[in-house]
């Protein structure tokens, strides 16, 4: 982790549970607040960028999760990934992003984790869940 690049206010990880974010549990229910505020969720895949405090999920800005986030910026969002009885929840603030240099980095991050790199539809956006709450069983 390069403490110049690491936000001030990001969550602490500890090693066991960066092991599992980064490990072989390759799915996530991601949550975003639909507009009349019920919980929408979806199977996703997801990248955590420890260093600058961010979870990152490629997807399109016509996609439910985007077009959720577009509607409330600033909503919080939990990520949870699943393996058996561990688990690790990421909450907070869910942003989609479009700037061409953020989304080719998310899926860079995509690439190495998936060994492919992800799907290039039109619309291509990144979702970058700014990290400031952590929970956890057993990882």
């Amino acid at each position: 982790m390069s403490p110049s690049i690491q936000r001030p206010d990001a969550v602490t990880v500890p090693e066991s549970v960066e092991a599992f974010l980064t490990g072989t549990a390759l799915v996530a229910a991601f949550t975003t607040p639909r507009p009349n505020g019920t919980p929408h969720v979806a199977p996703v895949r997801f990248t955590w960028d420890a260093a600058a405090g961010l979870a990152r999920v490629m997807t399109v800005s016509s996609s439910r999760k985007a077009r959720n986030l577009l509607a409330a910026p600033g909503s919080r969002v939990a990520l949870c990934q699943v393996d058996g009885f561990r688990w690790v929840t990421l909450e907070g603030t869910g942003t989609v992003v479009t700037d061409p240099a953020r989304v080719e980095l998310g899926a860079r991050l995509y690439a190495r984790r998936y060994w492919s790199a992800p799907p290039t539809p039109p619309g291509r956006v990144v979702i970058e869940i700014t990290v400031d709450h952590l929970l956890s069983l057993n990882a």
